[in-house]
């Protein structure tokens, strides 16, 4: 984690661009800019930056004791220092937008949900239904079926994602709108003509099957090679030489020692979705985390950018360890000493 934000501060330090110009305009005069440059401490060298962001995202903290810092960090105090200085335990800082002045955590957690709700039901799709036809292919090996599964899990593994949903949003938002009573753009959550926020479910089909497309061909191709090697061992030649009826064989020796790729693919996946389809999100105007990070890229808002940065670098984390503890689960002959 902190060698992502020392990487991402060094690539926004290094940019040609002011931050502070764009909060006020190319209008702005000299003087605003430069209030507005100290204000956010930009005028300070990369490493005192650098110190007093990764001080802002401390659990544990040395800061003074004021008004203003108790607004901002929210902490509960374990001693009290000199000179009106207090160490204190405290939630993460992501600061504020230069563009809107909002909390980046508001920002993010207005964001966050519909990116989950997008990644979860598009990875949801992809293991039904990649588990599905991959066992299918495996247990007719070269018919016409598993041919069939192979073109087009191929197919769908080399169309990118955001090709994908513009094709979506022409077929089935735009030529099929009459019968599907799809949307091209739409997010998941919309303000009606009385001002209130509505659920818009059906705005989650498409981007679902875009995003979903690709993950599925290559979890159909991983579950076909897994089964076709596993039922292949001797242990499955053996059940089966018992009289173990033929889906217990499928289901309980096949497919359970096949799944430790599986996991691996899956969790990349997982979170790689979760963590913003930028360009699926920007095409169906789906506002989520993409679209936010998109949005602060081209305004130079550092703080949400490095905000969603790091969630990103911290949800990867977290779900390869999650992914390592799964494997001791699937598999018996993994175990965690």
């Amino acid at each position: 984690m902190i060698l992502v934000v020392c990487i991402i501060t060094g690539i926004i330090f290094l940019a040609p661009v002011d931050p502070a110009q764009l909060t006020f305009g190319q209008r702005s005069d000299v003087n605003t800019v430069k209030a507005k440059t100290m204000e956010l401490g930009l005028d300070q060298p990369l490493y005192v930056q650098l110190g007093r962001y990764l001080a802002d995202l401390s659990p544990v903290s040395v800061i003074p004791l004021t008004v203003e810092n108790e607004r901002k960090y929210k902490y509960s105090q374990i001693c009290l220092l000199e000179q009106g200085d207090a160490l204190v335990l405290k939630w993460p800082y992501l600061r504020e937008s230069y563009q809107t002045g909002r909390p980046v955590t508001e920002i993010l957690g207005d964001a966050i949900p519909s990116t989950v709700a997008l990644a979860c039901s598009a990875m949801l799709m992809a293991i039904f239904l990649g588990v599905f036809l991959g066992v299918l292919a495996a247990l007719k090996p070269h018919s016409w079926l598993d041919n069939l599964v192979s073109v087009v899990s191929v197919m769908g593994y080399s169309l990118p994602s955001y090709v994908a949903a513009m094709l979506f949003a022409l077929l089935f938002g735009y030529a099929l709108n009459t019968w599907t009573g799809l949307e091209i753009q739409g997010s998941l959550r919309v303000i009606d003509d009385f001002g209130e926020w509505r659920w818009r479910l059906q705005n989650l089909i498409l981007p679902t099957l875009a995003l979903g497309l690709r993950p599925v061909a290559l979890i159909t191709q991983l579950t076909r090679s897994a089964m076709l090697d596993v039922l292949s061992q001797d242990f499955v030649r053996t059940a089966r030489a018992k009289g173990v009826p033929n889906k217990v064989v499928w289901v309980k020796h096949a497919l359970r020692n096949a799944l430790n790729p599986l996991v691996s693919a899956i969790s990349g996946w997982f979170a790689a979705l979760l963590t913003g389809a930028f360009f699926v999100e920007s095409v169906f105007n789906f506002k989520g985390l993409g679209d936010v990070t998109v949005q602060a890229l081209l305004n130079f808002d550092i703080p949400v950018v490095l905000g969603s940065v790091l969630f990103t670098s911290a949800l990867f984390i977290v779900i390869n360890v999650f992914t390592d503890l799964l494997y001791g689960w699937v598999d018996p002959r993994v175990r965690l000493n």
